[in-house]
């Protein structure tokens, strides 16, 4: 088994992006521990350039530096692409606590950049819009776009590991991650010195995605739960992402694989802020349990299902500020 940091498993990448055959193999049977074990597990030597992280945690910070006006003309829309206010969601969808407070966060979203005359974008298709971009941030587009394509490849590297940690052949999820769906959720976490115990940053939730990378952080405040319902606090792990799995990959998996409760709440005594990447397959693609998983005693648990069906239904339980304005519509 993998070294771990604090009951959280380290996967080194290092021979594995080499194309090392054994180092692969190696990699996916330490992947499917942690994926059936513990939910998360980090990531080294996984090529992503230091200044490309560093840049990308100021270009956040520059964002949210912006005046609240400025940056509700880029407000958050029904593709759940903008800016998401300071307490504009609650996630009712928690399955390990009630919960009734909103989020302490702002956090702005970015999808994969599509021109505006692409036909999607033309078609108001449902998560397949163009970008809500700030005017006037001098380099803050290209610099995110610059990430978001860093992060794409590498996921592009990571699920033939997948397919093998599941006991499929390395190219099984290639055709569904050809231009997988993505969301880039930059997010500023205020400090909490003194706040009520339900009162989170972001409440215990389980996210949606098939995996979520979660840049390096210098500033803790994550924290994870076991399985034995403790709760772990991530440690700052210089360099590493920090990756889980959400309730995509348990439909694909048939529950094979965990979508582990998280939270995260900032008692530095400063700004936090974090780069949070989802990631799924492309939008069309049909999302049900792979051919491992499933068997004469072991039926699929969830009906087929897509990105968009599954997102419009959990978007309507979470974001109070898009439920608010589909109110007021009516």
């Amino acid at each position: 088994m993998s070294p771990r940091a604090d009951d959280i498993p380290i996967i080194d990448l290092g021979s594995c992006l080499a194309g090392q055959p054994e180092a692969i193999e190696r990699a996916a049977r330490e992947l499917r521990a942690a994926l059936t074990e513990v939910g998360f597990y980090f990531i080294v030597n996984h090529g992503v350039a230091p200044d490309l992280i560093r840049n990308t945690f100021h270009q956040a910070a520059r964002f949210h530096a912006l005046p609240p006006d400025r940056k509700m003309e880029v407000r958050i829309d029904k593709h759940n692409v903008g800016y998401l206010p300071m307490r504009g969601d609650t996630l009712r969808t928690s399955t390990v606590q009630a919960v009734t407070k909103p989020n302490l966060n702002e956090a702005f979203f970015v999808a994969r950049d599509l021109p505006a005359d692409h036909p999607d974008v033309v078609a108001d298709r449902r998560f397949r819009s163009a970008n809500r971009w700030p005017s006037d941030l001098p380099g803050f587009r290209e610099a995110v776009v610059a990430y978001c394509d860093t992060m794409e490849r590498l996921v592009r590297r990571l699920v033939p590991l997948y397919a093998r940690a599941l006991g499929l052949p390395p190219t099984y999820f290639d055709a569904p991650f050809a231009e997988p769906q993505y969301k880039l959720r930059m997010t500023h976490y205020p400090n909490q010195p003194a706040l009520a115990d339900d009162e989170f940053g972001i409440a215990p939730h389980t996210d949606t995605s098939f995996l979520t990378l979660l840049a390096p952080n210098e500033v803790s405040g994550l924290s994870i739960r076991s399985r034995d319902g403790h709760w772990i606090e991530a440690p700052v792990l210089p360099d590493a992402y920090l990756v889980n799995g959400g309730q995509m990959l348990q439909r694909w998996t048939n529950d094979v694989c965990l979508a582990t409760p998280h939270r995260a709440v900032n008692r530095s005594g400063g700004e936090r802020y974090a780069l949070a990447f989802f990631c799924d397959n492309t939008i069309d693609w049909p999302i049900a349990a792979v051919p491992t998983t499933v068997g004469p005693d072991r039926p699929p648990k969830y009906p087929t299902t897509s990105y968009t069906d599954y997102m419009v239904e959990y978007q309507k339980r979470t974001y109070d500020l898009l439920n608010a304005d589909a109110k007021a519509a009516d």
